[in-house]
Parts: C-alpha cells; sequence; structure tokens
C-alpha cells in the first residue's frame, strides 16, 4: 500500500488552521504540506553494535558527566521502561538519570523500582515529590540535586537516541580544544508515532540551524534535545509562570546570560549545534507532538515568555502569534534598526511575476535562501521561509541600512545612501517600507548579488548582524 499523504492528523491540522486563519491561508498550508509529505523520504537509522562499541571505546577516559533530568507523572509503564532503555543504551556511560515522581499513584516508583532490582544501575537516581508542582517545579527539583557538568531535560514518554550523549561529549572536546565553554548544546531531532500494527515509525526530521538570534525570537527551533552547563542552569532553572513553554523561556533566558556577559562576535560560539537526530518525539493520542492543539495554553506561555525577554532587553516591541502555533512575530517599535543597534541591515525578499522567491537572502556561499518558493507557502513544518532570521546577506534591491553603515555603503556601491518608501502586504496587513534607492545603478543580476555579498560581509567584519524580514516584499 502507497504512504498516506492526507492522514486524520493532517486533515484535523487544516480545519484548525482554516477556523483560525480563513481560506486562503488554509488552502496554500494544505497543498504545501501535502508537496512536503510526497517528498519526504526520511528513515532513522540506529548506529550499529560496532559504531556504539567504538564510541564507548573512544570516550571511555572523558570527563564530562551528563545529568538527564525527567519529571514524571503517571506515565504508562511501557513509556517509562523505553525511556530508561534509551538512557542505559547511551554509548557514552557517564550519566545520571534523575526521575523526579509527582505521582498521586505508586505506578512509577513501582516500575523503577523493578527496573533498579533488574539492573543495579546506581546511575539512575528517583525523587518522590509530596505533591505535584507543575513541569517546572518538579523538573526543578530533580536540576537542585544534579551532579553533572551539564544538565540536560528529557520528557518522560520521550527516547534518546543511543549515540545522543556521545555526540554531546565530543561536541564539549572540540570546544574545549578551541578553548571555549558553551552556555546550550542542541541536537536535531525527529517524532516517533507509536501505531497498533507494528513497533512505530520516525517521521518529521527537524533539521536544525546554526544558532541564529532572531531566528528563536520566532520560535523554539532549539527544543529537543538540550543540554545546559549544569552552573547556568541551576541559576536559572524553569520558571513555572511558563509552564507549557518552560524549554522556551529557559533558552530564551540563556541567551539574555549570555548576551550581557560576552560581546557578539564570541556570542554564538555559546551555542553549540550538533546537526545529528539524537532524540525521539513520541506522538501518541494527546502528546503535544501528536496534536499542537493539545496545549493551547502553551502557546500563550512562549509569547509571555518572548515578552519578557524583549522587556529584559530594554526593547519596545509589539509580540504576536503568526498565523501559526507555536511561531511569532515581533514588531519593533519604532522600528528595527532603531531598537537593535547590533543590527547592520535589514532585508525582504524579492518576487518575480509567478509570485515566487527570486531574491532575497543569501547564505554565506551566495545561494538564495528559498529561492523558487511562493509567497504564499511557509517553506514547510518548520515555517523558516517567513520567520524573521539572521542571514549572511541580502539582497541590496530590498534592504535598510543602519546609519553607522552608509558610509561602507557608499563605498561598495559607489552611490550615496538615499532611501525611498515602497507599499506592500494587502487589506489589513498593508504597509510601507523605506528601503535603499538604488537609483543611477545599472546591474545585472550577479552584479546586485555580488554588491549584496560583500555588503553582508562587510557588516560581519565591523561585528554587525544582517537580518531576512520576509514580511518586506519587492516585486521586479
Amino acid at each position: 500500500m502507497g504512504r498516506q499523504i492526507i492522514s486524520v492528523d493532517n486533515f484535523n491540522k487544516t480545519v484548525r488552521y482554516f477556523r483560525k486563519n480563513g481560506i486562503r491561508h488554509a488552502y496554500y498550508a494544505a497543498k504545501e504540506r501535502i508537496e512536503e509529505k510526497k517528498r519526504d523520504c526520511y528513515c532513522y537509522r540506529e548506529p550499529s553494535a560496532a559504531v556504539l562499541e567504538k564510541q564507548r571505546e573512544e570516550t571511555a577516559d572523558s570527563r564530562d558527566l551528563f545529568s538527564i533530568v525527567v519529571p514524571a507523572y503517571e506515565t504508562r509503564e511501557v513509556f517509562l521502561h523505553e525511556m530508561i532503555d534509551s538512557v542505559r543504551g547511551q554509548s557514552y556511560g557517564k550519566w545520571e538519570l534523575i526521575i523526579v515522581d509527582a505521582s498521586s499513584s505508586s505506578s512509577v516508583e513501582k516500575a523503577v523500582g523493578q527496573i533498579l532490582e533488574e539492573t543495579a544501575d546506581e546511575r539512575i537516581k528517583y525523587q518522590h515529590l509530596r505533591e505535584n508542582k507543575g513541569i517546572s517545579g518538579n523538573t526543578n527539583a530533580g536540576i537542585e540535586t544534579a551532579r553533572g557538568d551539564y544538565i540536560a531535560l528529557l520528557d518522560h514518554d520521550d527516547l534518546l537516541a543511543p549515540d545522543a550523549l556521545y555526540h554531546m561529549a565530543k561536541a564539549l572536546q572540540r570546544c574545549r580544544e578551541k578553548g571555549e565553554q558553551p552556555a546550550l548544546l542542541y541536537s536535531d531531532e525527529d517524532k516517533f508515532e507509536n501505531r497498533d500494527d507494528d513497533n512505530g515509525s520516525y517521521t518529521s526530521a527537524h533539521r536544525k540551524s546554526e544558532f541564529n538570534l532572531d531566528l528563536i525570537l520566532s520560535n523554539n527551533y532549539v527544543c529537543h534535545f538540550m543540554a545546559v552547563e549544569a552552573g547556568l542552569m541551576k541559576r536559572l532553572k524553569l520558571r513555572e509562570e511558563y509552564d507549557g513553554a518552560q524549554d522556551y523561556d529557559l533558552v530564551l533566558r540563556v541567551v539574555d546570560h549570555v548576551y550581557r556577559t560576552t560581546i557578539l562576535q564570541d556570542f554564538m560560539q555559546k551555542f553549540v549545534h550538533i546537526p545529528e537526530i539524537l532524540y525521539h518525539w513520541r506522538c501518541h493520542a494527546g502528546s503535544t507532538a501528536q496534536n499542537t492543539a493539545s496545549k493551547t495554553y502553551a502557546y500563550e506561555a512562549g509569547k509571555a515568555a518572548l515578552e519578557d525577554f524583549c522587556h529584559r532587553r530594554g526593547w519596545e516591541v509589539k509580540v504576536a502569534h503568526s498565523l501559526h502555533l507555536g511561531f511569532y512575530e515581533i514588531t519593533y517599535l519604532p522600528d528595527l534598526l532603531s531598537v537593535r543597534k547590533e543590527i547592520g541591515i535589514v532585508g525582504g525578499r524579492i518576487l518575480d511575476a509567478d509570485k515566487k522567491i527570486r531574491a532575497g537572502a543569501y547564505d554565506k556561499d551566495g545561494a538564495c535562501m528559498y529561492e523558487g518558493l511562493h509567497r504564499e507557502y511557509s517553506g514547510g513544518s518548520t515555517h523558516r521561509a517567513v520567520l524573521k532570521q539572521d542571514v549572511y546577506a541580502v539582497d541590496i534591491r530590498c534592504m535598510q541600512v543602519t546609519p553607522a553603515l552608509w558610509k561602507v555603503y557608499e563605498e561598495i556601491t559607489g552611490l550615496p545612501y538615499r532611501e525611498r518608501v515602497i507599499r506592500y502586504g494587502r487589506g489589513k496587513g498593508k504597509s510601507e517600507r523605506s528601503i535603499a534607492d538604488l537609483s543611477g545603478l545599472g546591474c545585472d543580476e550577479a552584479g546586485y548579488r555580488k554588491l549584496s555579498m560583500e555588503l553582508g560581509a562587510a557588516a560581519a567584519r565591523l561585528g554587525y548582524l544582517v537580518v531576512w524580514d520576509p514580511s518586506i516584499t519587492c516585486s521586479i
């Protein structure tokens, strides 16, 4: 039987999206989702026994201890066993698993007790709380007792890949060789779907970007698997008022801490992305992974956490939910360049006659990100194509430059920096923006891209970020 493209889950998502955003947005969201499903050929392959044994030997003398904190509450026994087995199966052996149980029944305690009796694994620590303090309060109880160098968070029904801690340990080793001490490490992830007809399947690989400040201010793409330096984690902990988005709030406060204590040039080194699938987010009835509408309060908590971050930074902003659950839009008052002094250039997308992206954001190799994507598409399940994000360069034909870089702009283009007003959008979303006026500069496509890349490189050398804002649209 062929792969099912239109699943019950996808149908329900489309209905919810239609109710929230209207028929036009729902039509394009469904169309893009179906196309994405057709292209999806992801298959997770667990490392072989030989590879895992080699990893054990390679890291036998490593010094880093990882504390994995798991808040449990009436966890199904089969899920609990599988979660613990995934930790015990790690090829990297220096870990402690701290299970903090807030259940009113004794089911979790009995299950863990049975595992301890069978394995005698002293790395597994069990705490039973006298009261249920919520996800943050329960997790904090485990954080307080953690002895590791880094503290990682694992949900009670999720799974770690067997090489998860190995890759974390190797990343730390590489950082230390360069004299760096990361504040936070994170990996790629996928979803594990339970089914009745077999043992389940791995789907929806989330390949994440290197740390991107403006992207994290749009969505918690860091998510799983995340580990934070222990001293910092113990100072910050989780905040109960942000339950549902407590992980996002934690990431934002780590970012704020690093922001305040590190110069911009060293900022990114404090966040280490490991481009490997190390975490399996279990999908089952009622889980957020299966049904993003099952915990709508979490999205309100995420919005509040983002507002708190902006307030602590002293930014005057308005934070709103985007079309997509769990994704946010920040409007800076009066504008981005006035509020964010570390940003040197902001630019938008350029559409062709077919309403597809022709130019806009460029990576370090000069490739146009999201090229060919229809203006109504979001870029798939990550929705990255409609989110503000830091990029290497933006197209010179649709950019605004901070006054501190006007001289650089003039040296590169040979033109005085002037601005003109463009109007874009439609209906209630109609807006206008000032962008650089290139009157008198005659270039072909290659010439415009070359100038764009030179400006992006110059901004980086001078310590400025370049931000792509896809809500700004030019047509050519």
